[in-house]
């Protein structure tokens, strides 16, 4: 799988830009060169795609050939909300059933509908809804309607996510390791473990919710800084526990009245 968001739409930690990344013998790349690279890896029968919102995002996706296991990878779009989704869910039919949805709605479709749901119709911290989640994941969401950009990564490490910064400034988002360092040369890191992150509230642990994050800077072989890993800040709290109706809501994770 691969996003893309410009900057400004996603801004994401600022440690993850590594000052080096220019230096570096492989430049950062712009989108469309991303997206090429991507796309190659794939056989033309792969039934890949990607999709362009404008100059706002990019979404490209390849199925996995391993279905109804931890490797799979599904897509799913409704209402304007997209949803790229890796991995699965052993309380599927449980959570499908809370939501409404019918036995067979796969674990893209159960993301869409619970971030829209609670989104409109809310109040429910996001980290309880992500706490539910019984399985190795990791998902990206985006909403062209509120312009939000949702990503989540399970506590279990049977998924991994890659993030970076694009030669435009762009948010690079892959499961693919070799798209990631291509597309960011020395600014990427793994998205962090039973963490989310919003384009607006920025990135968070919903496992530890109370804890503040904390930047650990990575340095590659060569002993140049590459982006950095993000870890929870066991000593760290913030001010106070995100509630229901707060700002820590997905109902509250869309444009802000002024």
């Amino acid at each position: 799988m691969l996003a893309i968001f410009k900057e400004g739409l996603a801004d994401p930690p600022k440690e993850l830009n590594s000052p080096d990344s220019l230096k570096a013998s492989n430049k950062p790349k712009l989108p469309q060169e991303t997206l090429k690279d991507f796309t190659s890896k794939f056989h033309p029968s792969s039934n890949s795609f990607s999709i362009g919102f404008a100059n706002n995002a990019l979404l490209a996706f390849a199925p996995s050939d391993r279905q109804y296991s931890i490797h799979q990878r599904l897509f799913c779009g409704l209402d304007g909300i997209y949803c790229i989704f890796l991995g699965s869910l052993r309380n599927l039919c449980a959570v499908n059933k809370q939501y409404g949805l019918s036995k067979g709605a796969n674990e893209a479709m159960f993301v869409i509908e619970a971030y829209r749901t609670l989104r409109d119709r809310g109040p429910y911290p996001a980290h309880e809804v992500l706490k539910d989640l019984d399985g190795s994941f990791g998902f990206v969401v985006y909403d062209t309607k509120a312009g939000t950009v949702f990503v989540a990564l399970g506590a279990e490490e049977g998924v991994k996510i890659f993030w970076g910064i694009g030669a435009d400034g762009s948010v690079v988002i892959s499961d693919n390791l070799e798209v990631i360092k291509a597309s960011c040369a020395k600014s990427f890191a793994p998205f962090p473990t039973g963490c989310m992150y919003h384009n607006e509230r920025g990135l968070m642990s919903f496992e530890h919710p109370m804890n503040k994050m904390k930047a650990m800077p990575r340095i590659d072989s060569e002993g140049t800084m590459c982006g950095a890993n993000f870890k929870v800040d066991s000593y760290s709290r913030i001010s106070s526990m995100p509630r229901v109706g707060s700002e820590a809501n997905w109902a509250a994770w869309g444009p802000q009245a002024n």
